[in-house]
């Protein structure tokens, strides 16, 4: 007796199932796949119990090869591996690591005809899932439209090409794919096939990234250190005293200070600075709630901060030793303003202080605040010895264009 033909369409149905069952009959092909390779197959058609499955028939074995299709010649080889080259590119085929896939050239939408385990695996994808598909069903919202023009112009111009993309797997996880994809022609020159390899290569895009942010990192650290030494290159050239122990003193409050304007960059993680934190982290030390400060809400950039709290600090030193915050009573006021184009227009105002001395020796303090408002930051600065105190205002004309002045000259020392 003739075996019995069965379909998969009749396997669905005998499952109480329509033939547009599409999962169902990818589980049963499957399912035949792995009854085939197990048992003995004739005639191209399996015999399984008396029945016959005509589709599996067909995905099992193909059409005749074609005449005019002849694989490439190894790179290397011995008369034994020649001789067995065909069945040992197919075993290669399917034991490597590396994702493959041979997609049908001459029928419409491309279809995948051989799809190997590891592309399975990285696609998280079955066998009945993947075979006469598209690829496109691994693209998804994120998926480059600008790669994907490429590699359908390399497909239109029959070349190679090579391209990352970013993939989709089942289960909606994403992966880089580093995608080779090399046509295949034959003695005539038609095109038959596509072969695709694909390389996952997120891990390596992860380690890139963090290479180019370890980069970035250590350039910005690289540049803040470069400034913070020149602010101190000009703290050691320009301090002076009339003893050793006096310089190493005066150097070591200026480094102090500078230490306190990093400690709040560092609270900030190098974001702009409010001025008002600023000058209190200077005056705090000295004069407590004796240093009145007013002004509108203002942020300085990173990179003004330790300059600019170098010059506070010279300013409640100064006040502290020789003015206004040397005598019980004596007070100081920091106003500032907002002028157009982001500018500064900061005033310290001493009051109830011994008279100030209308001759003062330019030393660090002065110094360093001239060079720091004219010569760095194009501004200006105007030192008033009023009856009851030292009266200073200084203005900076704009503090954006100022800090990017400050990156390129940050030597206070430096001429104009």
């Amino acid at each position: 007796m003739a075996p019995r033909r069965w379909s998969v369409s009749d396997a669905c149905c005998k499952q109480g199932r329509t033939e547009s069952s599409v999962e169902f009959q990818g589980q049963l092909t499957a399912l035949y796949r792995i009854i085939d390779r197990k048992l003995t197959s004739r005639g191209g058609v399996s015999q399984i119990v008396g029945f016959q499955f005509p589709e599996f028939s067909a995905l099992s074995h193909p059409a005749e090869p074609s005449a005019t299709l002849h694989g490439d010649e190894p790179a290397a080889s011995l008369s034994p591996g020649f001789a067995d080259r065909k069945e040992l590119a197919a075993i290669a085929f399917e034991r490597t690591r590396m994702p493959m896939v041979i997609t049908d050239a001459r029928r419409t939408d491309k279809p995948i005809v051989l799809a190997n385990h590891a592309f399975l695996e990285l696609t998280g994808y079955s066998a009945a899932e993947v075979s006469g598909r598209n690829c496109r069903f691994l693209q998804g919202e994120a998926t480059s439209r600008v790669a994907l023009a490429e590699v359908r112009a390399a497909i239109t111009e029959e070349r190679e090409v090579s391209v990352e993309l970013l993939n989709y797997r089942k289960n909606g996880s994403t992966f880089w794919n580093r995608l080779h994809l090399s046509p295949v022609h034959d003695d005539d020159g038609q095109l038959l096939y596509y072969f695709g390899s694909q390389i996952d290569v997120t891990a390596l895009r992860h380690v890139q990234t963090l290479e180019a942010s370890e980069r970035r990192l250590l350039l910005e650290v690289d540049h803040r250190a470069r400034n913070v030494l020149a602010v101190v290159t000009g703290i050691v050239r320009l301090t002076r005293a009339n003893d050793l122990a006096g310089y190493v003193a005066a150097v070591q409050e200026r480094v102090a200070a500078l230490s306190r304007a990093h400690n709040l960059l560092a609270e900030l993680r190098w974001r702009p600075a409010p001025l008002g934190d600023l000058i209190e982290a200077q005056v705090r030390a000295y004069a407590g709630r004796r240093v009145g400060l007013s002004g509108p809400s203002l942020d300085v950039p990173a990179v003004l901060v330790q300059p600019l709290a170098l010059v506070i600090h010279e300013l409640v030193t100064n006040a502290a030793v020789f003015g206004a915050l040397s005598v019980e009573g004596g007070k100081v006021s920091a106003l500032w303003t907002l002028s157009a184009s982001d500018g500064l227009q900061l005033r310290w105002v001493e009051t109830g202080g011994p008279p100030p001395v209308s001759k003062i020796e330019a030393g660090f303090g002065l110094t360093m605040i001239r060079a720091f408002v004219e010569r760095q930051l194009r501004g200006s600065v105007r030192f008033d010895w009023l009856s009851d105190g030292l009266a200073v205002t200084f203005s900076i004309p704009g503090l954006n264009a100022a800090a990017a002045a400050f990156e390129q000259r940050p030597d206070l020392t430096a001429s104009a």
